[in-house]
């Protein structure tokens, strides 16, 4: 698991709630139990105008101009900010999984499911609770992020805003320990 101390990206702007882990990584691309390989289906049936299947080029398949991971301006964001109860379905450890491989470290949203947020945490990427306020604002910015783990702040030009985290789930992002890397340490 990659080490995680602090991001500094663009926010690429998911405006849905309840988006589900069927939404995030549809179930036929499920087969595998590597933990990479799956950025490519990511939000496949948003993302893409035909039915996705496993070993598919997705190189020629049409996507969809509307979505925003097809949107230009937002390639290479790493915090993925999206609404409430993010997460929410089945308790795939895939979806952690896909978000990650396509690239995203963090994502903010005013609550999540718990099983959801829990195998974030086990898989290097940072869920952050914040307002639904401050996420509305956070929606009308286009700048840069930074999210500062250690000190457990995000910032917006002068802004900061504090989340909360496990101080054990913390120092594991921080060291890059998945469950495997904890057992071998100890």
């Amino acid at each position: 698991m990659k080490k995680f101390s602090s991001i500094n990206s663009i926010a690429m702007p998911l405006d849905r709630a309840n988006i589900d882990t069927d939404a995030i990584i549809p179930k036929q691309f499920l087969k595998s139990i590597k933990r990479s390989g799956f950025g490519p289906n990511l939000f496949d049936e948003w993302r893409y105008l035909d039915h996705g299947e496993p070993g598919m080029d997705n190189s020629i398949r049409p996507i969809n101009p509307d979505f925003v991971l097809n949107n230009p301006t937002y390639s290479g964001a790493q915090i993925l900010l999206t609404r409430r109860n993010f997460g929410c379905g089945s308790s795939r450890e895939h979806a952690p999984w896909a978000l990650e491989d396509y690239g995203f470290r963090a994502i903010i949203a005013p609550s999540f499911a718990d099983i959801f947020y829990n195998n974030c945490f086990k898989n290097g990427v940072l869920p952050i609770v914040l307002s639904s306020e401050i996420v509305d604002s956070l929606f009308s910015y286009s700048g840069l992020i930074n999210i500062d783990l250690e000190k457990q702040i995000v910032k917006i030009d002068q802004n900061s805003f504090e989340f909360e985290v496990d101080p054990e789930r913390k120092r594991r992002l921080i060291n890059g320990l998945d469950d495997i890397g904890l057992t071998l340490q100890n």
